[in-house]
């Protein structure tokens, strides 16, 4: 074989081997919306018995496993795609190594679920004056953290490791106080809003399985084809409407 034809070989080897390893660019990006609406009676708020220290009694703390907007919105449903190693779109590079806050604040998690990218660093702060609060993180598979935070103080922590299901965060001090952190490898995840709306941007087109989770039913089979709380949709380029997305009371009865 002389030297000219080896050298294309290598050249056409080298290509194939390179392009087997790289996953395929998204043909275009589409975004995700819906609207997740409680199908019944808006259920009172829980009140909870949080009055020490005092300071705790004025915030009016309910709890929040379950809420429902006046209008019927559910709010903090978790929507996440579970389809593995997804493109990204480009965009999301310049916010891959933020810090992202979970606070301690008014005596509760500050806010209720946060998502977080294993690149990111999550910092855990205590925004309350005059007392200590700690927040105690134990991800499956991965090492566990918790820190006693001083009032203005924080703590980082970095995950090691993908989720599939949001992580419980408590403070042992004040024992009502409960959050959730998911931990995941790419930034493809919402957590709806009070009147339930919520929507994941520039997802990449193409065929994507998503994950749908709350924390007082776990999966949510909202529909009847979402088997464990999941469900799979071919993302066209643009925006992709669920729509009202409407939710049956007795999955919560559980």
């Amino acid at each position: 074989m002389n030297r000219t034809i080896a050298t294309v070989l290598a050249l056409v080897i080298g290509s194939l081997l390179t392009n087997a390893s790289t996953p395929a660019r998204a043909a275009g990006w589409g975004n995700l919306k819906g609207k997740f609406v409680f199908d019944g009676k808006v259920p009172e708020a829980i009140k909870l018995n949080a009055n020490n220290p005092p300071f705790c009694a004025q915030h009016g703390l309910v709890d929040e496993a379950l809420v429902v907007g006046k209008e019927g919105g559910l709010a903090n449903v978790l929507v996440y795609v579970r389809t593995k190693k997804v493109n990204v779109h480009p965009d999301f590079a310049a916010s891959e190594e933020d810090t992202v806050r979970l606070d301690n604040k008014n005596c509760r998690f500050e806010p209720h679920i946060l998502t977080i990218r294993l690149t990111q660093t999550l910092e855990l702060h205590n925004s309350d004056p005059g007392f200590s609060h700690n927040s105690n993180l134990q991800p499956l598979g991965d090492r566990a953290i918790n820190p006693n935070i001083p009032p203005g103080e924080s703590v980082e922590f970095q995950f090691g490791r993908v989720q599939n299901l949001p992580v419980p965060v408590v403070c042992n001090i004040h024992p009502w106080m409960k959050g959730w952190v998911l931990p995941r490898d790419n930034p493809y995840m919402a957590v709806s809003a009070e009147d339930g709306s919520f929507e994941i941007k520039n997802l990449p087109a193409g065929k994507l399985e998503f994950q749908v989770w709350q924390e007082k039913a776990g999966y949510l089979e909202a529909m009847k084809e979402w088997k464990r709380g999941r469900f799979e949709m071919t993302i066209a380029e643009g925006d992709n409407d669920l729509g009202v997305i409407k939710v049956d009371p007795k999955l919560f009865d559980k």
